[in-house]
């Protein structure tokens, strides 16, 4: 897969194609229907055998205009097809026009203000959304509030480019309250080029049953790579070969991670991040718990090395080795703890990945962190560990999106890791990771990634496992959190349903073989 683009960055490219005189923009809406009506027909085949009854809801934009070459097609296959136009014929782009023209040489063209949410449920076999694509950057209001409200309400079954009333770049509804905006029945949406990054982000890929990117034979190299402007989609497969061991190497030449562990009672999570970081490929790696809580772990691990650590002093003890080159603080640690060792870990200036306990300890407090923090850390939280920390951006993101480009769980990201000046990793099904300097990825577990089994208790502290296992073996900490967060769900997905934390580890093995073979 390629990377997403923002909208503004897919109307470059469209112009660029277009300003080179390499198509026009009638023969790219003609490619763009095609596309659609392929789709369809993969998606039904029945219905591409045998033709049905379906609706083409357009709207005032180059959206609508593919809905007209879509209306085309359909009916040319033989369908019964009705339009509905948002708006008037005479004022749509010039493409869409044409489009529209050609249409009603064909059917008529029928007001929007004509339909009803009982009129498409029940008359139609297929129901194509062409009102708004990937250009709308307004607030729905009015006719256009009602008419995208009734579409959605209806459960379309095909969206050009994205349902109707998201903002392309944030995933976000463009609605005054994002209650008007329901849906039913998750859509086919059948975008071009490539994907956009609205579409692997909460709320819209939630609606999405199925992404279909159509090649329409743009020039995608024209928008610059270089700013930190586009996203990446994990995984850049080229750092498989980043796992291999050589024969000539010992276990030191792969780090040795320390897992800061809770008390008694309290040490599960560590020792699944401890689990993760040793199957992730760490040449050594030690959990270290409060005295009492050593012959806890004692008796559920052998590979794992153990070091009691009491208390500040004891890290610091500990830490004068180092060859100790990657730390995870956080998993079941406790507040009081982690609030004592924290700021020891961070002063000894290893790679360092701070979770859960380890993140809601400031949360009092989050400038303390900041400014105790690293270019050399990771940190990991979900969506109520950002809020604490970051207050305003979460309330950004709360807040109902009132234009496009909304802001997005990128920009969130991207602010949170500009301002902590470390790497920051927001988990979810959306999960996206950022830097410093802007570069974005997103480990999207959706569509045909998704497992919704991770959603299971001590998930999260082998995500944190890994990260500091690929740290310890020299990755750096965008790589190593990107490539963790991949390597997280390509497990779930190799275990299935029934998945419980512990599974997630012994999967890595069979994950990282498949990967090692293939082309």
């Amino acid at each position: 897969m390629t990377d997403l683009l923002t909208a503004a960055q897919m109307r470059a490219l469209e112009k660029a194609a277009m300003d080179s005189g390499a198509v026009t923009g009638l023969e790219l809406m003609e490619r763009a229907g095609h596309g659609v009506v392929e789709a369809i027909c993969e998606e039904w085949p029945e219905l591409a055998a045998s033709p049905g009854r379906a609706v083409v809801l357009c709207g005032p934009g180059n959206n609508g205009g593919d809905g007209f070459v879509v209306a085309r097609l359909l009916k040319d296959r033989g369908w019964d097809v009705d339009v509905f136009l948002y708006g008037e014929v005479e004022n749509l782009p010039p493409d869409a026009k044409v489009n529209a023209e050609r249409w009603a040489k064909l059917g008529d063209v029928r007001a929007s203000s004509a339909v009803t949410r009982d009129d498409l449920l029940d008359n139609y076999d297929l129901r194509i959304d062409a009102v708004f694509g990937t250009g709308l950057n307004r607030t729905l209001e009015g006719e256009a509030l009602r008419f995208c409200s009734i579409v959605q309400g209806a459960a379309p079954d095909v969206c050009i480019d994205v349902l109707s009333g998201v903002c392309a770049d944030s995933g976000r509804p463009l609605v005054p309250d994002p209650r008007l905006w329901v849906t039913g029945a998750e859509a086919l949406v059948v975008t071009f080029q490539t994907a956009k990054v609205g579409h692997f982000l909460a709320p819209c890929s939630d609606r999405i049953r199925r992404l279909d990117v159509i090649d329409i034979s743009l020039d995608d190299q024209v928008y610059p790579r270089g700013d930190r402007e586009y996203v990446e989609v994990t995984p850049c497969l080229s750092w498989v070969r980043g796992f291999s061991k050589h024969n000539w190497e010992h276990k030191y030449a792969h780090g040795h991670a320390l897992i800061l562990s809770g008390g008694v009672g309290k040490g599960g999570a560590a020792r699944l991040a401890a689990r993760g970081a040793l199957r992730i490929g760490a040449g050594l790696v030690t959990l270290a718990p409060p005295p009492a809580a050593v012959i806890e772990s004692a008796v559920r691990l052998d590979a794992i090395m153990l070091k009691a650590v009491k208390d500040t002093d004891a890290l610091r003890e500990v830490l004068e080795d180092d060859r100790l080159n990657a730390l995870c603080l956080g998993p079941g640690l406790g507040l009081d703890r982690a609030r004592d060792l924290v700021p020891v870990a961070l002063a000894a200036d290893r790679a360092t990945v701070l979770d859960a306990d380890a993140l809601t300890a400031f949360a009092d407090d989050p400038a303390t962190l900041f400014d105790l923090l690293h270019p050399n850390c990771v940190l990991t939280p979900h969506m109520g560990e950002f809020g604490r920390l970051f207050p305003d951006l979460k309330a950004q993101l709360d807040t109902p999106a009132k234009s496009g480009p909304a802001y997005s769980k990128v920009d969130a990201a991207r602010e949170a890791a500009a301002r902590a000046g470390c790497t920051v990793l927001l988990k979810g099904p959306d999960t996206v990771i950022a830097d410093p300097t802007g570069r974005a990825s997103l480990n999207a577990s959706v569509y045909e990634r998704a497992a919704p089994w991770l959603a299971t208790a001590g998930a999260g502290d082998v995500l944190a496992g890994f990260i500091t296992g690929l740290l310890a073996r020299g990755f750096a900490p965008h790589d190593a959190a990107a490539s963790a967060a991949w390597l997280h769900t390509e497990c779930a997905l190799d275990f299935g349903p029934g998945l419980i934390a512990e599974d997630l580890p012994e999967r890595l093995p069979a994950v990282l073989a498949r990967l090692a073979n293939s082309p």
